[in-house]
Parts: C-alpha cells; sequence; structure tokens
C-alpha cells in the first residue's frame, strides 16, 4: 500500500551495514525512528560483488558486538552472501524497523519549521532528523583515460561476477588494492593471462605471529588514528581473505604468471603506456609490511607476550623479471588483451541530497559524521571518525555516536519554559513530537 504522507522523528537511509547499525542504536535509545531500502537489507553484499568475494577481516572482528557469525568459525573469513544474511538476523534480533522497496528520491529542508520533507517512490515523509547511511560504494568510477577500443571488454570491478563472464584473451586489472588484486590472482588461477596495473598501496600481512593483522592494528592503536596521515590520502591497501586468507605478495604473484606494471598513465589507440613507478610502489608496499612486523614484534617484547617467533615473515621472493625489467607501453591487440577490469574505486552520488551539507566537490561537510546542516547526519563512510570507520565494527561504534548526537537535539526540542509548563499542567502534557505521529505502520523487517 502506497505511503500517505508521514511523520517521524528520525529517517534513516539506506539499510546495509551503517543503517542496521543506526537502528539499533535508535532502538535502544527509543527514539522513533524508520529506515529506507530501495532494494533488500545489505543488497550490495549480495549482488554488488564478484561471487568468490569473502570479507577481509575474520568473522570475531567484522562484526557487530551483539551477534557472532552462526556456523562460522571466529578466525574464518565469511562469504559475500553469510555477511548479507548475518545483517538480515540483526536486523530481525531487535525488530528493526525497516522498509525495503522504498527509493528516496529527494531530501530538502522543510519550509517553516524544524526538519525534513523527503520525497520518495512511495510518497511524501517528513522528519526532524535524517541519517544518510547509504555508504561510501555509490557510482563506481571509471577514469577519463578509458580508451574507446571495439576489440576490448571494459568493466567496472563492480561489474566483475567471475572468470566465466570474460571472453578468451589475457586481461589487464587496473588497481592494485583489495579488489584489484583478488580478481587478478582469481583470473590467472582460472587460466588467464593477466596484466596487473600497481599503483602506491599499503601491503599488511594477513597474519604475523598467530594474530591477525585487524588484532595487530588494533592493539598497536592504527584502528583508532583519526586522520590519514600525509602523503596517504591516495593509497589503497592490499589484503585478502581469500581461500582462508593470506598475505598479498606481489613478487609471489608474479612469478605465479601475472605480469606487473606500474600505475596506468594513458592510452593511444590499443597502446597503454604505464608509469615507471612499479619498483618504487612494489618497494613502498614492503616498507608498510616490515613496518607491522616491527611494531609487533616491539609490541610482543614490550608486553612479554608468549607469541611464536615467524622469521620466514621477512624472507622476500627475488625480483621477478617484470619488476626489473618494468614494461613501459604495451599494445592491447598484440598482447592478446580482451577485457579491461578498472579496480579504480568508487565516488558518492548526494544528487538528491538538496540541502546544504556538501563541499564543492560533493562530498559531504561533517564532525564525526555531524553534518554541517543542522539535523542532517552521516554514517558508514571512510574516516567518519577514524581509521576503523570503514570495517563493520567502526560503523557500529560511529553511528553510536550520532544515536546520542539526536538523542541530545531530542532533549533541547523537547524543552519548554515556566509558562509552557504551567499550561500543560492545565491542558495536558504534550510534547514537541505529539503532532509528528508515524501515520503509517511500518516496523519489522520486510
Amino acid at each position: 500500500m502506497p505511503f500517505e504522507t508521514t511523520h517521524i522523528d528520525t529517517l534513516v537511509i539506506g539499510a546495509g551495514q551503517a543503517g542496521v547499525a543506526m537502528s539499533e542504536h535508535l532502538s535502544r535509545q527509543g527514539v522513533p525512528h524508520l529506515v529506507l531500502e530501495r532494494s533488500r537489507i545489505a543488497e550490495a553484499w549480495r549482488t554488488a560483488r564478484w561471487d568468490s568475494l569473502v570479507a577481509n577481516g575474520p568473522a570475531w572482528h567484522d562484526r557487530f558486538p551483539g551477534l557472532e557469525f552462526e556456523g562460522l568459525d571466529p578466525d574464518a573469513f565469511a562469504a559475500k552472501d553469510q555477511v548479507a544474511d548475518y545483517f538480515e538476523a540483526y536486523a530481525r534480533k531487535f525488530n528493526a524497523p525497516i522498509r525495503t522497496g522504498v527509493e528516496v528520491r529527494k531530501v530538502e529542508r522543510t519550509v517553516g519549521r524544524p526538519g525534513f520533507t523527503l520525497e520518495t517512490s512511495e510518497g511524501r515523509i517528513e522528519a526532524l532528523h535524517v541519517v544518510v547511511a547509504t555508504g561510501p560504494f555509490q557510482q563506481p568510477v571509471i577514469p577519463p583515460i578509458a580508451p574507446e577500443l571495439a576489440t576490448v571488454t571494459q568493466i567496472h570491478s563492480a561489474q566483475y561476477r567471475n572468470p566465466n563472464q570474460l571472453p578468451e584473451g589475457a586481461v589487464l586489472v587496473v588497481g592494485a588494492g583489495s579488489s584489484g588484486v583478488q580478481i587478478a590472482d582469481e583470473l590467472q588461477r582460472a587460466g588467464k593471462q593477466v596484466y596487473l596495473s600497481v599503483g602506491a598501496h599499503d601491503r599488511p600481512p594477513r597474519a604475523y605471529r598467530n594474530r591477525d593483522f585487524c588484532w595487530w592494528l588494533g592493539v598497536l592503536g592504527e584502528w583508532d588514528a583519526e586522520a590519514v596521515k600525509p602523503g596517504k590520502e591516495h593509497v589503497t591497501i592490499a589484503v585478502s581473505g581469500a581461500r582462508g586468507g593470506h598475505t598479498v605478495d606481489f613478487r609471489r604473484l608474479a612469478h605465479e604468471g601475472i605480469t606487473l606494471v606500474g600505475l596506468t598513465k594513458s592510452f593511444n589507440a590499443s597502446v597503454v603506456t604505464f608509469e615507471d613507478n612499479l619498483a618504487e610502489n612494489i618497494a613502498r608496499g614492503d616498507e608498510n609490511y616490515l613496518a607491522l612486523l616491527d611494531a609487533a614484534d616491539a609490541y610482543i617484547a614490550r608486553n612479554g607476550l608468549d607469541l611464536p617467533l615467524e622469521p620466514e615473515a621477512r624472507q622476500l621472493p627475488p625480483d621477478p623479471h617484470c619488476l626489473t625489467q618494468p614494461i613501459l607501453a604495451l599494445d592491447l591487440v598484440d598482447a592478446g588483451v580482451t577485457t579491461i577490469i578498472w579496480a579504480t574505486g568508487y565516488s558518492v552520488d548526494y544528487s538528491w541530497l538538496n540541502v546544504d551539507a556538501l563541499n564543492t566537490n560533493g562530498k559531504p561537510r561533517h564532525q564525526r559524521g555531524v553534518s554541517s546542516e543542522p539535523g542532517l547526519y552521516f554514517v558508514g563512510l571512510p574516516w567518519l571518525s577514524r581509521r576503523g570507520s570503514a570495517f563493520i565494527w567502526g560503523v557500529w561504534h560511529d553511528a553510536r555516536h550520532i544515536a546520542d548526537h539526536i538523542v541530545k537535539q531530542r532533549t533541547y526540542l523537547a524543552y519548554r519554559d515556566a509558562s509552557q509548563r504551567q499550561d500543560g499542567d492545565v491542558q495536558g502534557k504534550t510534547s514537541v513530537h505529539d503532532s509528528h505521529p508515524l501515520k503509517t505502520s511500518l516496523t519489522g523487517v520486510r
């Protein structure tokens, strides 16, 4: 049944991990709210990822505090459908007021009274507070250097599913963060000739001295870093939970058959050129890797922990030929490349957000998710409050902060001075929220 005009205290847009976490904290605080999701709960985990994707953190780490993954070893890496099922189960646990299949098309400030007016695919909603929980993976980005070649299929990593969808021939994967390196590895194992374009990256060990890197970043305080280190603004992280989890080693990938190249620079017809920075990028990744090993060793010694030595972790494979004699130009036709996969990240799209909350680049202006537009909030974005904001558990903690802020603002809005309280004693108690009832029953996961 279509919406009538509905009034609600807080409206959450998006029912992925950020929206579910937000709903839990609002429910605990007794804040009347509604979550709108245009598809299904955690839909991106089901249909906007490749088939073999698993979480990049182990199950004990990449979860909310209130629920473990059912039937999964805590040190295992949850498959994408298991992650989606987890969020659905979590939402059911506290009967989250989620309405699926509803698209928010416009949000604007309500004129003459507090709050916002939202136009949705099922009618109008007015809310005192709005939380944008649509996440960072909204618009796949393919850089403008992408060539127009009829002989080459080009897709973004968001469109990649498995090796069988690609035509016969070699593949160029552009981008060697977690997505690019895992896709390149999978394609090579499926028998494809793969060229992998490697830019600046961090390369942590999957595990070291019997502890996962997620644990190490936790005890070393890295998850709580509140700002990106200078020079690291465009550095991706190469880590993998695939096949039970392993350390990404670009030299090993090259020895197994992947041809490494530097940062993709330009295209001229079918010829692609690469920056002469492959060795530098690999060396800086090695520095990052070894620095974490050093920090872990120092932590173990300082705290007297009984964790096994792992000297082999510092033994790097010999440099492959593609690293010592890098390819700087490649004719895609001559090399038999029939597919380019752009693992080049995403951008946000807030074109539907018609309020003064975005900078000139279209990105949110906020402090720990509290927008520059009063009453509007963001949750689920990388570095929202700290490095850990990009992880599932980090989203949960960010959502708690935002819920606390909403509760505080509701307290101010509910204030009545002495004359109002005296009138209230005569006329009966009222609240600023009494004039905003939820006219349509929309509770429960649909």
